[in-house]
């Protein structure tokens, strides 16, 4: 049977209320969301920051900075994070099925945050490992801390990769917009990635790999230790559904984004959801009814940019249409 799930953000502050939402309408596969409209301690960045050990960071106009020590700014983050555990403590008491939780993935953080002295980590080989290294620490504390707190649920780490197309390309620009950044060599890639997969399996988690941009490179991440891969479903190349299909032939689970995250204008439909899903399957050689286990419905990205009746919306609208899958 298909299940459902959300990305990972999600509109509004209150945590406690969206909690709520989101173990009532995803009963079968729920998620710690992120709520960026809290500040820049909530967004995805703001997140791994409070999730990665022995590094500090600060504020700064261009966004999160590699620091000496931790910074207030830093203990804000680990503190919305904290009281984010506290809220999936009460809402998932007694939850026994899957849990995901997300951080984002080394190259997209690599890629977002300063060195001390200006410009991306990505440019400085000794900043970007010594940050894949701390965050596949944090990872490690993280996981332990969600099982001791929902003892039955079976963690899964969604691991945030958005940026990583563009490191590989060398897309991702310098700080004066004029140029860009030397591209990354795909096994140096793989090291850092497979740091963070060894990481959340050695605690105990299962792992999955998100990528919304149009060329996910779905072999780079399933090789370095992703058991399963979240896309964006409109997005995608023929090459990335190529890469799916061999995901689905292995057995692995497929995470597909089939709803818009923001209001797009139309009322949301179930069933031209599945039957785009049923024709993919045919299209690639599968018995729909049998890859229908192996199949997880989402939004296409996280849900921070839509209204929340529209947020509330998309989760029923995933859910419902994983249901008439299965």
């Amino acid at each position: 049977m298909s299940i459902a799930t959300g990305v990972g953000s999600m509109p509004g502050r209150d945590i406690d209320e969206t909690m709520r939402i989101v173990v009532g309408e995803l009963p079968d596969l729920v998620h710690l969301p992120e709520l960026p409209a809290r500040g820049p301690g909530a967004t995805v960045t703001g997140r791994g920051v409070a999730i990665v050990t022995e590094l500090g960071f600060d504020l700064q106009p261009a966004g999160w900075r590699l620091t000496g020590a931790e910074s207030a700014d830093q203990q804000r983050a680990r503190s919305l994070l904290a009281r984010d555990l506290d809220a999936l403590e009460v809402h998932a008491l007694g939850y026994t099925g899957p849990l995901k939780l997300q951080v984002i993935g080394p190259w997209t953080l690599a890629a977002t945050v300063e060195r001390p002295r200006g410009d991306r980590a990505l440019a400085d080989f000794g900043a970007r490992r010594e940050l894949a290294q701390a965050l596949a620490e944090g990872v490690s504390a993280h996981v332990a801390e969600v099982s001791r707190r929902v003892p039955a649920a079976s963690i899964v780490l969604q691991v945030d990769e958005p940026g990583l197309p563009a490191v590989l390309a060398g897309r991702v620009p310098t700080a004066s917009g004029f140029h860009r950044h030397r591209s990354v060599d795909q096994p140096v890639a793989d090291e850092a990635l497979r740091w963070v997969f060894d990481a959340a399996h050695a605690a105990g988690a299962s792992t999955l790999a998100h990528c919304c941009a149009a060329d996910p490179p779905i072999r780079l991440l399933r090789g370095a230790g992703a058991d399963a891969m979240s896309v964006d479903f409109a997005g995608i190349g023929a090459a990335a559904l190529d890469a799916l299909g061999e995901l689905l032939d292995a057995g692995d689970r497929v995470y597909l984004g089939v709803v818009a995250s923001v209001e797009a204008g139309t009322p949301l439909r179930i069933r031209p959801v599945v039957d785009r899903v049923l024709r993919t399957c045919d299209m690639l050689g599968f018995d729909s009814a049998e890859a229908s286990d192996q199949i997880v419905l989402t939004p296409a990205c996280g849900l921070a940019g839509a209204s929340p009746w529209y947020a509330r919306e998309a989760l029923r609208t995933v859910r419902e249409a994983a249901a008439e899958l299965g």
